[in-house]
Order: structure tokens, then sequence, then C-alpha cells
């Protein structure tokens, strides 16, 4: 079910027609990895995103990055300064976890789409609540020592946010390196690539073309409860 959608126009349409006919929104392309902007860029533009997944992350004055959220498709991000009213420089790091594909609009011509129609500024508050659970579930799972708990922590919050039911269990629909995973758990590769060769052994999951499927998300939660 796709809960960006009204009963006229998905929120895709209504972005699209961001700016009018005479200044579209633009199309871009990232590879895995590349940043779509840094933290402290000016926030000139504001996005949606068609496919993959984006990671926003927070970089502290440690050097350390913790990952706060991981966007699916359907999503409207780089909005904060529309929010709290003034144009400020970015907050987050914006990184394709996937190779992505999405749309952008300066944010002016946003800022005047947000007024005009209440329902798209409803279904992109929606969309900031559901990001805000899923960053204090993040938090949670950074929280955790344990690496083993952090990766049985994070499937989980892919299978909820990514996943399709199929006979073997929920598959998280995204292709995943385990270079990807560990940078959003904080971990390393060779760890992560130790921890999911485990849980194969055990049955808890399995992989097919990169796309994790996890069998009995209940059973794989009590790993770490």
């Amino acid at each position: 079910m796709n809960l960006f959608t009204t009963s006229e126009k998905s929120l895709e349409d209504v972005f699209r027609e961001i700016g009018g006919s005479a200044i579209p929104p633009s199309a871009e392309n990232f590879d895995r990895g590349k940043t779509i902007f840094f933290p402290g860029d000016p926030a000139e533009r504001v996005y949606f995103l068609l496919t993959g997944a984006v990671k926003l992350s927070r970089v502290y004055e440690t050097g350390e990055e913790i990952t706060v959220a991981l966007l699916r498709e359907n999503s409207i991000f780089g909005v904060l300064s529309l929010i709290t009213g003034q144009h400020s420089d970015r907050f987050y790091h914006a990184v394709a976890f996937t190779p992505v594909e999405l749309l952008s609009a300066p944010i002016e011509q946003a800022e005047i789409a947000f007024q005009e129609n209440a329902e798209l500024t409803r279904l992109m508050l929606q969309g900031l609540s559901s990001r805000i659970l899923q960053t204090e579930l993040m938090i949670e799972t950074l929280a955790h020592r344990d690496m083993g708990s952090r990766l049985v922590s994070f499937l989980l919050i892919l299978c909820r946010d990514f996943g399709k039911p199929t006979d073997q269990g929920i598959q998280i629909d995204l292709k995943l390196s385990h270079q990807a995973i560990a940078e959003a758990i904080g971990s390393t590769r060779v760890t992560v690539t130790r921890l999911i060769g485990e849980l194969r052994e055990q049955g808890m999951i399995s992989i097919q073309k990169k796309k994790i499927t996890v069998h009995n998300p209940v059973t794989l939660s009590q790993q770490f409860s």
C-alpha cells in the first residue's frame, strides 16, 4: 500500500508539478555511496526519491558518523529549512545507500507548492513522522555495544520499512552489500560478513542476488532481546 497518495494524484505526480511546466523538477541519478548533499551545504533544493534508498546521517565533531534514517521510494527530503522557517544550511549528510533515482526542485518553488497545497503538506508531515520513528529505532540499534545485536536490530528495521512478504519469510527489497550494512551500523565489512554467515548457518536468513530474506522476524528478534 502506498501511503503517499491522494484520492486524485500520487505524491510523485504532485511533486512533478512543482514549478509548473516552465521549470519542472530535475531528474538525477546517484550511484551507491555517492553524496547527495553534505552537512553545511546551502539548502537550495528539495528532493523526491523515485527508486532506491537514501541514508541520512549526522557527522559529529569527533568524526563519528551516525545513521539516523533510511529513506525509501516516495519520500521527500531536504525540507527541514521549510519547517524551521529559515533557509539554513543542511543538517544531515545524505548518501545514496543503493543506486537511486530522484527528482529535485528549487526550495523556493517547493515552499510555494507547500503553501498552496494542503494535501502535499499533510503527506510531507506524515512522512516526517514515520522518519522520526525510524530515527528512534536507529538510535536504539546503535545503542547496542554488541555488533551482532546491532546487525539483527538493523535487519528488523529493514524488514519493517523495506520488507516484502514471500513464501520464505520477509524479503528486504534492497540489494545490500556487506560494506553498506557495515557503514549503516558503525561496523566493518569483515565483521558484518562473519555475522551474516553465522545467521545463514543458523537458518535465520538467506540471501539471493544480494537481497536478504529473514525467515522469521520474531525468532530473529529473540537473538538480541
